[in-house]
């Protein structure tokens, strides 16, 4: 079918982004992108959802799959999360692999290798955080990159780059313009993801609420949209974007921690989620949040269906009542 809506020359490319968590794969989607669309914080195993991104260099459409650490875990939260990053690299064209250069290389590969089942297509390989290490030099790279190599003979080639000062990115993203196919794009018309705007403000507030709460209790802290109300214009009046949200927590002491003292911590919470929504839908958001005393939720496949975590072939018999 001819698209004649779209430009003759259009290129395509979809790339996922695996590795072990904390290896930096959120923090380069947001360099790419040019803003904060996927939540980042110095915990491990922040991304628990994958999802697409897209941006366009001259009429090369690069789509990029943000998926979560591969892990070791045998809980069923960890094993549906793990489910995603496999979910993630299913039908692209090309898997980054994305690795740590201030952790053991090979521990990351031989790690990620083991826990990952899914089939690895066409593979290049990503070292990150490059800011961090002193007196990197080529000779060094490239014996880090035989060591990649010797585990994972398909590897192709290597970047080295850094998401935080932008060092070897533009390396990265001509290759991938190089690599793309002759194409429609598949978000032609302005979008940039294919999760909605319900999706991203229960990120920004768990991002918000990992900041705020730092190592009290974010991996038994979750956040489920219960109603979202787009704005509205009624003759000269403008209705603000309503949106009410539970934060679930396990026990009941944990909700005392995420409420605070007169409400202060989850007021600071909201505070700081408001001005990310309200940069993403373009104006004023009115933000209702309470906490919610969800026992074992991790466990409870009603609630990790909800927030967009299916079984996997691995889960473990789980129960349903919410």
């Amino acid at each position: 079918m001819l698209l004649t809506d779209q430009h003759p020359h259009n290129k395509h490319i979809m790339a996922a982004l695996l590795g072990r968590p904390n290896a930096g794969k959120s923090t380069l989607i947001n360099h790419l992108i040019g803003y904060d669309l996927s939540i980042v914080s110095h915990k491990p195993q922040t991304t628990r959802n994958q999802f697409q991104c897209a941006f366009t260099i001259d009429k090369t459409e690069i789509v990029l799959v943000d998926t979560p650490g591969i892990h070791s875990s045998t809980l069923e939260l960890n094993i549906r999360m793990n489910g995603q990053a496999q979910f993630g690299a299913d039908g692209v064209d090309l898997n980054l692999i994305l690795i740590d250069l201030t952790e053991s290389i090979e521990g990351q590969v031989k790690h990620f290798l083991k826990e990952f089942e899914g089939k690895l297509a066409r593979s290049w390989v990503v070292f990150t955080k490059s800011d961090l290490v002193k007196n990197l030099n080529e000779a060094e790279i490239e014996e880090k990159f035989q060591q990649v190599k010797s585990l994972l003979v398909d590897a192709e080639k290597y970047f080295v780059v850094s998401a935080k000062n932008g060092d070897g990115v533009h390396l990265l993203t001509g290759d991938l313009c190089d690599a793309a196919e002759p194409g429609p794009h598949l978000y032609p018309d302005g979008a940039v993801s294919n999760k909605n705007q319900r999706f991203f403000a229960s990120e920004y507030i768990r991002e918000q609420a990992f900041h705020t709460l730092q190592d009290e209790l974010p991996y038994e802290l979750a956040v489920v949209i219960d109603e979202f109300f787009d704005a509205k214009t009624k003759g000269e009046k403008t209705e603000n974007t309503k949106i009410s949200a539970s934060i679930l927590v396990n026990r009941p002491s944990q909700r005392a921690i995420v409420v605070g003292k007169k409400g202060a911590v989850i007021k600071d919470i909201g505070t700081k989620a408001r001005k990310k929504i309200e940069a993403m839908v373009g104006g004023k958001v009115y933000l209702n949040l309470h906490v919610k005393v969800s026992p074992k939720w991790f466990k409870n496949n009603f609630v990790l269906d909800e927030i967009g975590l299916p079984r996997t072939q691995k889960s473990h018999r789980v129960w349903r009542k919410k």
